[in-house]
């Protein structure tokens, strides 16, 4: 896990992250995904001001590991000077080494959001996943951590001043809020009041803001009057062989016979006819969508 420099912002690794999302799906499938629907309560990461270092990591390590569904695994913790905030040693196990760094011992509050990031590498590792490159294979553990659960703590571990700002992790705070958002969309759970920072629920607001656009774009039924316009106009397009390829949407065929769009959910493609409107349950997590193509 990288430390933080200077903070990016907005939404620049959404290509990153939708792959991520795609590829957890097919390697977990939905029924594997449902499996995770609570996410990491606060009191099994918090860290009691009269608690033992090492004994409090190791307890939240073992919270987490029962979290990620890795009843075999052992997490030992330990803590060094480094110039990463963590990293984790991925062997065939059961026992994985991860270290953190020494600023730890002072910030105990973000303890939990550390182990989070590095034990889903583990989940990862046994589940034989990752992307090729260091940046996005962080941004798969960053996506998968905060979709199953975990990832609150990393946006909580987003705080800023007028002299100096922190975070951990390689998404930006709004992508974290923007996964975080996707989750609570899928299961149903508000992580807002879990987040003690200042900074976390304006940039969870701010992701909450971009799944809700993305949930309201053509073909689906719940887009507004000007994309529709504009989907309709770029039907009318297609019908006379121009295919606009910068829209969300692809139009395919003769007519066009069919129009193919990213599932909100999962982002894998699905394909329908272009037909009015109609239901579409996406193949690979089970969502249905109401569109009107």
């Amino acid at each position: 896990m990288a430390d933080s420099g200077p903070v990016a912002r907005g939404f620049p690794h959404l290509d990153t992250v939708h792959a991520a999302l795609t590829a957890l799906y097919r390697r977990l499938s939905a029924s594997g995904i449902q499996a995770f629907g609570l996410s990491v309560a606060p009191s099994e990461v918090a860290f009691d001001e009269e608690e033992d270092l090492h004994l409090g990591a190791q307890r939240i390590a073992g919270a987490l590991v029962r979290h990620y569904r890795l009843p075999d695994a052992r997490a030992v913790v330990s803590f060094r000077e480094m110039t990463h905030a963590a990293t984790v040693e991925l062997t065939a196990g059961p026992e994985y080494f991860i270290e953190l760094n020494n600023r730890f011992r002072g910030h105990r509050r973000d303890i939990g959001a550390a182990l989070a990031h590095e034990i889903a590498h583990v989940l990862l590792h046994r589940l034989d996943l990752s992307f090729p490159g260091t940046r996005d294979n962080e941004i798969l553990t960053d996506t998968v951590t905060a979709y199953l659960g975990a990832g609150w703590l990393l946006l909580d571990a987003f705080r800023a001043d007028a002299l100096s700002s922190q975070k951990l992790g390689y998404l930006t705070p709004e992508e974290f809020g923007y996964v975080l958002a996707l989750r609570a969309r899928h299961f149903g759970e508000d992580p807002a009041p879990w987040f003690t920072s200042p900074q976390a629920y304006p940039a969870y607001q701010e992701g909450l803001a971009m799944a809700r656009h993305e949930g309201r774009r053509p073909p689906l039924a719940a887009a507004g009057w000007a994309d529709r316009r504009r989907y309709a106009r770029d039907r009318r397009q297609a019908r006379a062989g121009d295919q606009l390829t910068t829209a969300p949407y692809r139009f395919e065929g003769l007519g066009p016979a069919a129009v193919s769009f990213a599932c909100p959910a999962c982002f894998q493609r699905i394909r329908v006819p272009v037909r009015g409107r109609l239901r579409a349950r996406c193949s690979l997590c089970g969502t249905v969508h109401d569109c009107e193509t």
